[in-house]
């Protein structure tokens, strides 16, 4: 955690001077430069507003304070701008790095947001002041004492809870969280009654829909990869949603990505509203299919594969490819052209690949990617292109154009 010294330093024009002068150059050798006034606190900021061009835009260009932690923890603006809630007035209940605070504050007319360490309160009260951003107040508290001020009332609350432990494990169950959102609910409900959670990529989206019944349950993908699991518990559902920022989202209602079973395995009971997935198609026939689909990895986590591709394409695996005998359109993912599909034979795979560089590609498969080119003596290149899968107790290798 940044020191108050070094917070001190970072406000000196000196030092927000060598910092605007060094953004160009190397960190390392900014670090290293005896001409740079507190080279190696400058070379940190100069590392992160790099890195911030991409993940944190707006950060970037207003030269703001970004202390490792707390940019590492942060979400991009590409999420916090995507969002779905808007009002009059808004509690953060985990300001951090302020940037999901800062999208709700274009919004939203007035955004409250908590900030437990005294240290990152500052730093995002100075952020917001580079930003432009005149409608948030940063309180220095925590959310569970915030909440216990009377006469509270919010249009929405968000939270985004603090997801490591004391020794720096990863959580995901929702009560090992910081603050536990599961034990605020009655302090929650009374200051609101919509609530937003941002949850981590791994957070189960029937859990989801456990705790929260009636909420509206969204997956959030970007540039090929899960970032949060959103929780919109306004009373508003149960649906579930996959989204994948600059492709396009999907919804279901929870009940339709599966269907009602007609009767119980034998010696088996069924619990009440019991559900098993559809069935698959009943064949596998590698001689009709020209198209590979490679659903979206947020159809993958709310398992909303099968579901979206219905019509489309076949799939045999909410964690599989799916396949077409026409080029299939408006699909939240990618397609590509089949060249031919082959039972996995490593043996006779080794020999066609044999001083070709390719590009491998697995779902359903046993696998991993590094293993693969290992055994079939293949380095990375683009000469040619491979997906490998299983469908059924079948292993297959599929080469697309």
């Amino acid at each position: 955690m940044m020191t108050s010294e070094e917070y001190e330093l970072l406000l000196t024009d000196e030092v927000q001077r060598a910092i605007a002068a060094c953004r160009d150059r190397d960190p390392l050798d900014v670090a290293l430069d005896r001409t740079v006034p507190h080279a190696r606190l400058v070379a940190t900021q100069v590392k992160y507003l790099a890195r911030a061009a991409s993940k944190l835009p707006s950060y970037a260009a207003a030269q703001c304070i970004l202390p490792p932690l707390a940019f590492e923890q942060a979400s991009s603006e590409a999420c916090a701008a995507h969002k779905r809630i808007d009002g009059d007035t808004a509690l953060d209940l985990t300001c951090g790095l302020g940037v999901d605070a800062l999208f709700l504050s274009r919004r939203f007319r007035h955004v409250v947001t908590l900030e437990r360490s005294e240290m990152l309160a500052r730093i995002a009260a100075e952020n917001f002041r580079r930003l432009r951003a005149a409608n948030i107040e940063v309180v220095r508290t925590s959310a569970e004492e915030y909440l216990q001020r009377p006469g509270l009332r919010f249009d929405w609350i968000f939270a985004d809870p603090d997801r490591r432990s004391a020794d720096g494990r990863k959580q995901v169950r929702l009560e090992a969280c910081s603050p536990d959102i599961t034990a605020l609910m009655p302090l929650i409900a009374r200051a609101s009654g919509r609530l937003c959670i941002k949850n981590s990529p791994l957070f189960d989206v029937d859990e989801a829909l456990r705790l929260f019944p009636d909420s509206r349950v969204e997956v959030v993908s970007l540039g090929d990869e899960c970032k949060e699991v959103l929780v919109y518990a306004d009373g508003t559902g149960p649906s579930l949603t996959a989204t994948a920022l600059g492709r396009g989202s999907f919804t279901a209602a929870p009940g339709e990505r599966t269907a009602p079973r007609e009767t119980a395995a034998p010696g088996e009971t069924e619990a009440p509203g019991e559900i098993t997935p559809p069935p698959a198609p009943d064949n596998f026939d590698p001689a009709r299919y020209r198209w590979l689909v490679v659903p979206d990895v947020a159809l993958q986590k709310a398992r909303l594969a099968r579901l979206h591709l219905r019509g489309k394409a076949d799939i045999w695996s909410e964690n599989g490819y799916g396949f077409a005998a026409e080029e299939p359109r408006d699909v939240i993912g990618k397609v590509f052209a089949v060249e031919s599909i082959e039972p996995y034979d490593p043996r006779r795979l080794k020999r066609s690949l044999k001083g070709l560089g390719a590009e491998l590609m697995k779902r359903d498969f046993p696998l991993a990617a590094e293993e693969l080119a290992r055994r079939l003596g293949v380095r990375a290149g683009a000469d040619v292109r491979l997906a490998f899968t299983k469908i059924r107790n079948g292993f297959w290798a599929v080469r697309l154009k």
